[in-house]
């Protein structure tokens, strides 16, 4: 079981009760939206949050056909429109990151989606397709935050790799984010989709080749 991480420093920003209100004026907002964008990357890197739900409802999680194990949160429920009680670590830690409850102060669902949008524009993230929207999927509640992009974790598990000596080895996907082997690395209980993300990088690249069901699902290094 792993440990709780250590609690989240705010920036002295988040203190400030404008911090919480769009600014009117073009430059001031600008700024007011990279120390948005910076927080979301940081606090989601801290708590190693890969998705976040703005609607108040979890997604629904990747299924996976392993055995039952304890392992790091990878989604958070973000209840930025409504208060909420539930007293889950996973919920608990993510309404804060839109909600100061000491200013009594909270971001607005449609300031949030502008903050998500303009890391979309950074690469930073990315509405996940089927997230809760009735509309487009530009217009969805749930998105992925690449505090560290497809591309990044594809350049750590290359990494791991050479270093471990795997090329040539076939590992199942299971293994790869939750097995003894890996324990240690960055990657280590990487959310399912992000690993096929990332795995999907080094296909690309001839590097690895997934093969096997969807359920069972194996990947070799070149």
């Amino acid at each position: 079981m792993q440990s709780a991480p250590p609690p989240f420093v705010f920036p002295r920003e988040y203190s400030f009760p404008p911090f919480f209100t769009r600014q009117t004026n073009l430059t001031t907002h600008h700024a007011q939206l990279v120390k948005w964008a910076s927080l979301v990357l940081t606090y989601c890197r801290h708590h190693r949050i890969f998705k976040l739900s703005l609607s108040g409802q979890p997604p629904v999680p990747t299924p996976q056909a392993t055995p039952t194990t304890t392992t790091t949160t990878t989604t958070a429920n973000l209840d930025i429109t409504t208060p909420t009680t539930t007293t889950s670590s996973s919920s608990s830690s993510s309404d804060e990151l839109f909600h100061n409850r000491k200013l009594n102060r909270r971001l607005s669902l449609a300031d949030a989606r502008e903050v998500i949008d303009f890391l979309r524009k950074d690469g930073r993230a990315e509405y996940v397709a089927g997230g809760g929207s009735s509309s487009s999927k530009d217009s969805g509640d749930v998105a992925w935050i690449y505090w560290r992009t497809p591309e990044e974790w594809a350049a750590l598990i290359e990494a791991w790799v050479d270093e471990t000596g795997q090329k040539g080895s076939v590992l199942t996907l299971y293994e790869l984010t939750q097995g003894d082997a890996t324990r240690g690395a960055e990657f280590h209980g990487l959310d399912p989709e992000l690993l096929q993300k990332a795995l999907g990088t080094l296909v690309k690249r001839q590097k690895a080749q997934i093969f096997g069901h969807e359920d069972s699902q194996g990947v070799k290094f070149f």
